[in-house]
């Protein structure tokens, strides 16, 4: 059963439905555009069409006055289209205008000089046509031109709305789940320390007891010891989360070595984590070496080896740990059990804070060790079923040999950088040496 923990934030909660609405008020508003766009082409397609024939109609007209009747109707027609036209005679003087902004008077000389003016700013939008006998005809933009303007400008704010609100829900997420996984890491690390702290809660009860009890329930020197290994056990739990918080040094690892921790440490709890489990660890190699952190391999491994016992839990089975030699170096392990598996919808999320199979689990244990396989040690981890039945944990983890090639390479790549620059500095003395000249000259 899959449960998850935390509470979501209220903003995450709502950033999905204020993309959503956002998206459809976008989508709603290039519709009501795109509408009023195909409407005003219709428009002008139907006053083209008139204007066509209309000057047919003159064309075949028998009528005296057919011609100029069609001349005047074409006016007409072209005044719908609401291109602004002004056209000036020989001598500059506007001698007709149509579709203005304002209303001319071309009786007085400032009328005049206004519609002048306002040519010349025509000018500056499109070519002016000289036809000779009528004059130079200026003429602007048609009103559909201005609304196609906006397009381009709507389509980058469109853009650039869904980018803010897509960076601010990935943001949220990655917010979201950082919080998540600290606080799953407190729940963690409250309950680690909480089984020492209520052991070495005991022996204080212990202690305060007379000593001719206490003397018939424990000695003072295992007493001691308990109150040791009790303090070692809060030692490691606090040195393990001191690493997790911050990057730790990594150093040569012999594999051989993190399992036999993990071996000291399950071995004597299995009998009581779960009955009737069958747990082999092989490496194949005992030179088998990795570049990473002791402590943390080891809590990766635990949590893996936890996680299959608890899905052993009742009813018995295999656990099989195993390292090999992979390619380039690399070193692969294995944590297989023969457990019920996990469900196929989650697999892909079994990783993430707060996902588990578990009625009650918190979800921290795996995500704890994507967190210490791949962010801390840049490895790799998968997770795949069992032929037949179970779950298989497969990691990978960078060998001694590769961490020392991946050294040596970026070494190199320094050098060659260092000697580039210095080669620039240096200048025309290097290029004056001979090119048979020995290496180390």
């Amino acid at each position: 059963m899959l449960t998850t923990t935390g509470t979501l934030p209220m903003s995450r909660r709502h950033w999905p439905r204020l993309l959503a609405v956002a998206s459809l008020a976008i989508l709603g508003s290039y519709l009501l555009y795109t509408e009023h766009l195909v409407r005003e082409i219709r428009a002008e397609a139907q006053v083209h069409t008139r204007m066509y024939a209309l000057v047919q109609r003159g064309l075949l007209s028998l009528e005296e006055d057919g011609p100029l009747a069609a001349l005047a109707g074409l006016q007409g027609a072209m005044q719908e289209l609401g291109v602004p036209i002004v056209v000036l005679d020989a001598q500059g003087r506007p001698s007709a205008v149509a579709n203005l902004p304002f209303s001319p008077d071309l009786n007085t000389a400032e009328g005049r000089e206004r519609v002048v003016r306002y040519a010349r700013r025509l000018a500056r939008q499109n070519e002016p046509i000289f036809e000779p006998g009528a004059g130079v005809i200026y003429f602007g933009h048609p009103p559909i031109l201005r609304w196609l303007r906006w397009v381009p400008w709507l389509q980058v704010g469109a853009a650039v709305l869904l980018l803010w609100v897509s960076l601010g829900l990935i943001r949220a997420d990655l917010r979201a789940e950082r919080e998540q996984m600290w606080a799953a890491m407190a729940r963690e690390l409250a309950h680690q320390m909480g089984t020492p702290l209520s052991s070495l809660a005991g022996w204080v009860e212990l202690l305060r007891m007379p000593a001719s009890e206490r003397a018939a329930l424990a000695s003072p020197e295992h007493i001691a010891r308990e109150i040791a290994a009790d303090l070692d056990r809060l030692e490691r739990v606090s040195r393990r989360f001191e690493l997790i918080g911050k990057p730790p040094a990594l150093t040569r690892v012999p594999v051989a070595e993190i399992v036999a921790d993990l071996e000291r440490y399950i071995r004597p709890r299995l009998p009581r984590l779960a009955s009737g489990v069958d747990l082999r660890i092989r490496v194949q190699d005992p030179a088998l070496a990795v570049h990473g952190n002791r402590v943390l391999l080891v809590w990766a491994l635990e949590n893996l080896l936890k996680n299959a016992l608890d899905a052993l839990a009742g009813r018995g089975g295999r656990i099989r740990v195993a390292a090999r030699r992979a390619e380039d170096g690399w070193v692969r392990l294995y944590v297989t059990d023969t457990g019920p598996g996990i469900p196929p919808h989650l697999r892909d999320r079994i990783f993430e804070p707060g996902v588990t199979t578990k009625a009650g689990g918190w979800g921290v244990g795996l995500s704890l060790v994507r967190r210490i396989i791949v962010n801390v040690h840049g490895g790799r981890i998968i997770t795949r079923p069992r032929r037949g039945a179970g779950t298989v944990f497969q990691i990978d983890l960078p060998g001694d040999d590769a961490a020392a090639r991946a050294r040596r390479r970026r070494g190199a790549l320094g050098w060659l950088r260092h000697r580039k620059e210095a080669g620039a500095g240096l200048g025309g003395r290097q290029a004056e040496r001979s090119a048979s000249a020995p290496a180390g000259y």
